[in-house]
């Protein structure tokens, strides 16, 4: 067989534990250009790790007529130092690569420890930054073959009416699922850039510009177009006088999605606070950057008072679902600890 052909190596794979499942060409491309050119037709999906797309798959929630493999673009495997200061992460580097990268550890507390609590060591080992980045929701009528929902082609969100413990509270619309990504919001607090190949080109963008709450137009949750693929994360080395934190509530001690997580950069000058930055996972269908509390905290000295008022004010607009409206204290505690915590630090 051809270098080429082994490159290309397509199969079907028709049954999987003993059910059907849809039939699909699987390939694996050696260079972006190729990759490009077939995400660009319609049932294309690329995948990586496949902690997310493949589960998919076997539920019989997506369907494709051809899976891509990525693992073969090996240049966006890696972590490089920028001139200035900074770093630049492939897509395609696993998240405990990430976790353990010593740049990260010692500069980017609020990164590595939303990394450490993503599910299970095997998973980080496996599950790439694109992909997490980029997972669909685990709302679990979404998650249902049986159930026809809206983010899937449907006429309403089951959500509404029927089980909702940990649906949105924010940014609420027509679909009620929560964005389920930890490293989104610990990335957007560090005011992260990416970029995004696709054929007319690349373009870059902030990464909280690749995040869109659903509607009538799009029932997605990312700006990412037919043929494009986010490969790369830029982050900004933080000032020394920067602080971060990130927390996470979950319904278990350990390995689990978040019911709330939140994200949480400052800079201390003269012990004032500057460049608030708080983002809230697990309440919106996409990463909630809660900019009224960053604007009661932006120039204030870090009070027990100016906390609390921070922390009333992010949540000011949350509207609560019948079974979820717990998260609006749990959020509410998550980010005066955040800010005790660096208050502390």
């Amino acid at each position: 067989m051809t270098r080429k052909r082994q490159d290309m190596a397509r199969t079907h794979l028709p049954k999987l534990r003993g059910k059907p499942m849809h039939g699909f060409e699987y390939c694996k491309a050696s260079d972006l250009a190729t990759t490009l050119s077939l995400l660009a037709e319609p049932q294309t999906e690329g995948y990586a790790g496949g902690t997310d797309l493949l589960g998919e798959l076997k539920r019989g929630i997506r369907k494709v007529q051809r899976l891509v493999n990525l693992r073969g673009l090996t240049g966006l495997a890696k972590i490089s130092k920028e001139d200035g200061g900074g770093l630049r992460i492939g897509a395609l580097r696993t998240l405990e690569e990430i976790g353990q990268h010593p740049e990260i550890r010692n500069q980017y507390p609020v990164l590595a420890q939303a990394i450490s609590s993503v599910a299970t060591p095997q998973l980080r080992n496996m599950g790439t930054l694109g992909g997490n980045l980029c997972q669909h929701p685990r709302c679990w009528y979404f998650r249902n073959r049986q159930f026809p929902c809206w983010l899937k082609g449907g006429k309403s969100c089951f959500a509404v009416d029927g089980e909702n413990p940990y649906h949105a509270i924010l940014g609420r619309g027509m679909c009620q699922a929560v964005h389920p990504s930890d490293l989104a919001p610990a990335l957007i607090s560090l005011g992260a850039r990416i970029r995004i190949a696709g054929l007319p080109g690349n373009r870059e963008i902030p990464l909280e510009e690749l995040y869109q709450k659903p509607g009538p137009d799009h029932r997605r949750m990312t700006v990412l177009r037919l043929g494009e693929l986010l490969t790369e994360v830029f982050i900004q080395r933080p000032s020394n006088d920067s602080r971060g934190i990130y927390l996470k509530a979950m319904g278990r001690k350990a390995w689990a999605f978040a019911l709330v997580s939140v994200a949480v950069r400052i800079k201390v000058d003269k012990d004032e606070l500057q460049e608030v930055r708080i983002v809230l996972g697990g309440v919106a269908p996409i990463p909630w950057r809660v900019k009224d509390a960053e604007d009661i905290l932006q120039g204030q000295r870090l009070t027990e008072d100016i906390v609390a008022r921070a922390a009333e004010g992010a949540l000011a607009d949350a509207r609560p679902l019948r079974d979820n409206g717990y998260k609006i204290p749990l959020a509410k505690g998550l980010i005066r600890k955040a800010l005790v915590a660096l208050l502390k630090a």
